[in-house]
């Protein structure tokens, strides 16, 4: 399973040891995203970040539409399936992310990949980014809702 982390809040008076923890995510600005397997460690830090990101499990058609449209290689050039035959032995988009969500492959092991995904606010914009998602709000874990985030995002 793949959990796809978006960085909600700004950097102002956070502790140091949640922007270090953001840090290691590659979590550096708010909208960015960033593509986590689920394991114990990973879950750790997202418990030590929830009132600052939101995460849930992405889903394929949703995974191959951020690939397409803001995947991007060193220099800011956007990912293509042209770059992604000569690379990775992933011809296209839907197999790239059918191998991310089986954990075959790490997005970020591509080679000359950005790691991260930078998104635009929310279409209508979030609930609220000081309460939790069951609470009302935008923050912490979501489940399957990350993927209309996602789009709204897109």
């Amino acid at each position: 399973m793949v959990y796809a982390v978006i960085r909600v809040r700004g950097s102002v008076n956070i502790k140091p040891d949640i922007k270090k923890t953001m840090q290691l995510l590659r979590l550096t600005r708010a909208n960015h995203c960033v593509l986590l397997e689920e394991n114990t460690v990973y879950k750790g830090m997202l418990q030590m970040v929830k009132d600052y990101t939101t995460w849930g499990e992405i889903n394929k058609e949703t995974l191959t539409k951020l690939l397409m449209t803001r995947g991007r290689l060193i220099g800011d050039k956007p990912l293509t399936e042209e770059y992604l035959k000569k690379a990775a032995p992933y011809h296209n988009f839907e197999k790239l992310s059918e191998a991310i969500l089986e954990n075959k492959v790490q997005y970020k092991n591509i080679p000359e990949v950005k790691p991260l995904f930078r998104l635009n606010p929310p279409r209508k914009g979030h609930r609220t980014v000081k309460r939790s998602f069951v609470n009302k709000g935008s923050l912490g874990y979501r489940k399957d809702a990350i993927n209309t985030l996602i789009e709204r995002m897109l």
